[in-house]
């Protein structure tokens, strides 16, 4: 039998019937050729009458062609027929919506054929469609869930501004706690909008060559009043000048996320740095904080959308910012790295090609 290589799993077969059984086939026809020609010697020597001499060889060979075609059938239904079946059957659950079908090989993995590789991708998709169906199940129901608490701030503060006998200064206060929540809902729409967009690849980025370390002091001074409000000393270590090839403006999503979580995360009179450091084939840019730090858990899920580690700050987020600062680092060909302590402090440096490196491997 042929065998041919398959990237995936070795060497297959690529027959699904062994040289055995076409042995098995010319065996028996050689047989019953030598066994025919000993019965026309019989009954001739016999003296059988014409007739009959005739007739025995047609019904002979009759049963052993009705033989061979229902041992021929036999081997289709149980090598193609009932794999096919069993295929076809599985396919119409999944497009059901069952997710949990899963096919056997007919071989060990040693002897697989090209049917036992359709079926073992067949059951890799299904596992892999579960898998979507579930994110998706848990992405709306985060998303309720995100939408459901503002949403509720503003009813219950609407009705409260409806009352007559309020304060002019409990007035601003309610209705700035309907500001807050407002923007804290289109900030979780814009942020799934993004998100939606850089992960079904609709956002084209404008790559250009720009000096990071500038557009990073002026997201660090974005969030000057933040700081002096919870009193955080900011220390910072950049270089006068670091050129990278990327967009600008999906960059600074980064950067405004990761402050904004080391502001978020460190606690009145803590500290956070800012270092920045490059050498021929990369920028590194590091944003460490002493804060309450996370678990082995958290890291392990920082990433997940809709994740918040620390449900203390969840009112100042909505878990899709660093969902966010991954993907677009995908898209600029970065990397980010999280060291992190529970009581101590995180530390998420980022990884960027330098602009000439960049250019250079491209060329």
């Amino acid at each position: 039998m042929k065998k041919i290589n398959h990237n995936k799993y070795g060497v297959i077969n690529d027959s699904r019937f062994p040289p055995s059984l076409f042995a098995v086939y010319l065996g028996t026809l050689l047989l019953m050729s030598g066994v025919h020609s000993g019965l026309l010697v019989f009954m001739n020597r016999a003296g059988w009458n014409e007739i009959i001499q005739s007739i025995v060889p047609i019904l002979y060979w009759g049963v052993i062609a009705v033989g061979l075609t229902l041992f021929a059938r036999r081997e289709i239904r149980r090598t193609y027929e009932k794999p096919m079946h069993m295929l076809a059957e599985a396919a119409e659950r999944v497009a059901d919506g069952d997710f949990s079908v899963y096919l056997p090989t007919s071989h060990t993995s040693d002897k697989l054929d090209y049917l036992d590789i359709m079926i073992m991708d067949f059951n890799k998709m299904v596992e892999e469609l579960g898998s979507i169906e579930t994110l998706k199940t848990d992405f709306v129901s985060n998303v309720s869930h995100e939408m459901k608490t503002p949403i509720a701030i503003i009813k219950n503060y609407a009705e409260l501004l409806q009352a007559e006998h309020i304060s002019e200064e409990q007035r601003k206060e309610y209705a700035k706690s309907v500001e807050n929540a407002a923007a804290r809902l289109s900030d979780l729409i814009g942020n799934i909008l993004k998100l939606n967009k850089l992960e079904n690849q609709r956002i084209t980025p404008d790559i250009k060559v720009y000096d990071v370390c500038r557009q990073l002091c002026e997201c660090i001074l974005q969030f000057e009043e933040s700081w002096d409000e919870k009193e955080i000393q900011l220390e910072t270590e950049i270089e006068d000048m670091a050129m990278i090839r990327a967009d600008a403006s999906l960059v600074e999503l980064v950067w405004n996320n990761l402050l904004s979580n080391a502001v978020k995360f460190t606690e009145p009179g803590g500290r956070v740095t800012v270092k920045q450091t490059s050498d021929e084939k990369q920028i590194r840019i590091s944003v460490s904080d002493n804060g309450c730090g996370m678990s082995r858990e958290s890291m392990e899920h920082i990433f997940d959308k809709f994740y918040q580690g620390d449900t203390s700050h969840s009112k100042e987020g909505n878990g899709l910012g660093l969902a966010l600062v991954q993907r677009v680092l995908e898209l600029m060909d970065g990397d980010i790295q999280v060291v992190s302590e529970e009581g101590k402090g995180s530390v998420f440096t980022v990884v960027l090609p330098a602009a000439d490196f960049k250019y250079s491997r491209g060329r």
